[in-house]
């Protein structure tokens, strides 16, 4: 099969970019018995790379939406195989298509806590509930038979990010409290900004939609101990997972000053420590 044309490199970029490809791939399994990790080129409505995961179900649709990478070609393969390093599985570079690659609604959780989210995003927030769903929730119609399938292919994916994660060096962090505790006076350093609608607040009045987001910030303490909380916007937004103007917009590298706050949580990713905080008030 003929290697893709990738925009906006030359042909020797391009050339040698297939060859560390063709070298990462050495030696893993094949895509029939596997499956593989699929980047998507960019496409007019959609700047950035995309991965995917492709299993090779024996119905329908088989091909699920992981994250998004970089628009840049070079950093999109760097995430990506560092992502996928552990994995057994292929990489490849393919077209988006839109007739196997959108969802049909089937990876959409309709019960429990999550109601309305994709697998995906479970995936990046609640592996272990993403794990219930694979292997513990019982379904009751042929379409949830599909989409514990459809949750254990996400699971598949975990485990594969696990692997990673067990061949990194602990950082040593650890917890701020336990669950329920009242933590005062923190100085803390935003290490990353993820900006996403709130669906339990979203609206529409009439023909318009009106959005309310939310920053999920992580940052981390002055000896490298992280913490996650969500900040949410007061004001609406006419446009999805856009921060309106009136709301202030954190930055990695911002210090972050917290009078008081409670410990909503604690979890754990591979080895790292987590402390989620709720309550929070700002000093």
């Amino acid at each position: 099969m003929a290697n893709l044309t990738i925009p906006g490199i030359s042909q020797a970029e391009q050339d040698l970019l297939y060859s560390k490809l063709n070298a990462y791939n050495e030696g893993r399994a094949s895509f029939k018995e596997e499956g593989t990790y699929l980047i998507a080129l960019p496409r007019p409505e959609h700047p950035r790379y995309t991965l995917w995961i492709y299993s090779p179900l024996p119905e329908r649709q088989s091909i699920f939406y992981i994250c998004d990478l970089s628009t840049d070609i070079q950093e999109t393969l760097r995430m990506a195989s560092t992502l996928c390093f552990y994995s057994t599985r292929r990489l490849m570079l393919v077209e988006y298509n839109a007739k196997r690659m959108q969802s049909n609604g089937d990876d959409l959780i309709s019960f429990g806590k999550y109601r309305g989210h994709f697998l995906h995003e479970i995936l990046r927030i609640d592996p272990a509930y993403l794990t219930w769903i694979a292997f513990k929730f019982e379904p009751r119609i042929p379409k949830q038979e599909r989409f514990m399938l459809i949750a254990k292919i996400y699971h598949s994916v975990h485990l594969d990010i696990q692997r990673r994660k067990t061949h990194q060096p602990s950082n040593g962090n650890r917890f701020l409290g336990k669950e329920g505790d009242k933590l005062e006076n923190l100085t803390l350093t935003v290490i990353s900004v993820r900006i996403e609608d709130n669906p339990y607040k979203t609206q529409v009045k009439g023909t318009t939609p009106y959005f309310y987001v939310r920053q999920v910030l992580k940052l981390k303490d002055s000896v490298g101990n992280l913490v996650t909380f969500r900040v949410n916007a007061r004001t609406a937004s006419r446009n999805s997972c856009q921060l309106p103007a009136v709301e202030h917009a954190y930055e990695v590298g911002e210090t972050v000053n917290i009078a008081s706050a409670r410990v909503a949580r604690t979890y754990m990713i591979g080895s790292v420590k987590y402390t989620r905080l709720a309550y929070v008030k700002l000093a």
